[in-house]
């Protein structure tokens, strides 16, 4: 059952693109770097229109499904260039010496978007910034054009006064760091006099005669309607495909994994046992538990397992099965334990402790693979609201990544106990996340403890 390592580790990943050009993936840190243009999404709109939170969404999308992507924003650059923001009039147009420093930071975070594209592995990176005007617009297409860089505008288009006066309030007050030390009512003011500096010189993404042969998206209203313009390859396709998926809308995502299984007990992989003693009364806790949250048309999704739909049995809710939410198939290892998986496999046993997001099981899966098979449940979870998903600590894994933005090499070790809920709740820019125990402790995997990534971690 020996192999090479690289059979493991290197992929060649074909991904279709408007010219029918295959797209070759190598390696580049923990990532997969395209070998193709890179792509420049450039950020478009007013303040207060929810930019940064769509840059932040589109790179922890890209970087969960293995596109290198890095969000540069010009805020950052400013304010490290102006130590102290004092108020809205840094941003009108007349203030020469305040324009001459944006300009600055406008180069000197292309220069650094460039740095990345160029040298740093990366293959997406999102320039967030108002860009209201065409001749700013103008001189990142330039830029482009010189270094053979995609562009894809994104237009964030909002005229609902409540819409904008709630990202001032519960974003901005908040969080931004000019308004540290200051009261709600004064960011409200200040902040209002700011987007009026920009009102003026705006020119929105036109589909006419001025940027028709562009590619774009204008996102309107929240998300409420969109329109799309002349999208050239697969990953511009895939950055519209999210977008007109995700809402704004307060909602909570339930993670838990079945009630301990009786392969549990024997510290297993895979398998389709149904559920121990103990994982029987998880069951019935659970179901406590989410009669306890109130919670209006809760969705329940659970894997085609033995245990997770045993688990789902006692919620008295309907509740949907996804193939896609099955356990990492471990191939010939299946229904082995670690110990005779080292006896009867030990280079497979050495590799996947190399590199265990990128090993492959004999006829079996990775977590690389699992997160291609997972991305369709991701997209529905951002379409719903309240959703309590019943599934597998490989696969709680890997969703836990995408909402908490981990990469590669921390998505395997991620702690996703038994007999435990998480809660996820949409910030600003962010997910919280609420570990809640059901106390059904369940067994601990003890004939392990030698192997130092499966100790309680099987797959």
């Amino acid at each position: 059952m020996s192999r090479e390592l690289t059979q493991h580790r290197f992929q060649k990943i074909w991904i279709p693109s408007n010219d029918d050009e295959p797209v070759v993936c190598r390696r580049s840190g923990l990532g997969q770097h395209l070998a193709k243009a890179p792509t420049v999404v450039v950020m478009v709109g007013l303040p207060g229109r929810g930019k940064t939170s769509i840059s932040r969404q589109i790179s922890r999308y890209l970087n969960w499904i293995g596109i290198p992507t890095k969000v540069f924003n010009l805020g950052e650059y400013r304010r490290v260039a102006v130590k102290n923001y004092s108020s809205y009039d840094f941003f009108k147009p007349d203030n020469e010496s305040a324009v001459e420093i944006r300009q600055e930071c406008a180069i000197n975070a292309l220069g650094d978007l460039k740095s990345y594209l160029t040298e740093g592995g990366g293959h997406v990176a999102v320039y967030d910034a108002t860009n209201t005007t065409r001749d700013r617009r103008g001189m990142i297409l330039q830029f482009a054009s010189e270094n053979c860089f995609k562009i894809l505008f994104i237009e964030s288009v909002c005229d609902d006064a409540n819409v904008i006066a709630s990202n001032i309030m519960e974003v901005k007050a908040v969080l931004c760091p000019d308004y540290q030390n200051t009261n709600k009512t004064d960011v409200m003011l200040d902040f209002q006099k700011r987007i009026k500096c920009y009102e003026a010189r705006y020119q929105p993404l036109d589909s006419g005669n001025h940027e028709r042969d562009m590619s774009f998206i204008k996102v309107i209203d929240v998300g409420q309607r969109f329109i799309v313009n002349r999208i050239q390859d697969h990953v511009q396709s895939k950055i519209v495909y999210y977008l007109m998926n995700i809402h704004v809308r307060p909602h909570a995502i339930y993670l838990c994994r079945h009630g301990e299984s009786l392969d549990n007990l024997q510290g297993r992989l895979g398998g389709d046992s149904g559920l121990s003693p103990r994982g029987i009364k998880f069951a019935a806790a659970l179901a406590r538990f989410v009669k306890t949250q109130n919670l209006k048309d809760l969705k329940v999704w659970t894997s085609q397992k033995r245990r997770c739909v045993q688990t789902a049995q006692d919620l008295n809710a309907a509740y949907e099965q996804w193939k896609a939410l099955n356990e990492l198939h471990a191939g010939v290892c299946e229904e082995m334990t670690y110990g005779e998986v080292k006896d009867k496999y030990p280079e497979e046993f050495a590799l996947r402790d190399k590199e265990k997001y990128y090993y492959r099981y004999p006829s079996g899966e990775s977590y690389q693979d699992m997160v291609q098979r997972l991305e369709p449940v991701i997209l529905e979870l951002e379409r719903q609201e309240n959703v309590l998903v019943i599934c597998h600590q490989a696969v709680m894994r890997c969703l836990l990544a995408y909402f908490l933005d981990k990469n590669a090499d921390e998505m395997p070790y991620l702690k996703c106990p038994l007999h435990t809920v998480l809660k996820l709740t949409p910030l600003a820019y962010e997910w919280n996340v609420e570990s809640i125990s059901l106390n059904e402790e369940p067994v601990n995997i003890t004939d392990l403890q030698a192997h130092k990534t499966s100790l309680h971690t099987p797959l």
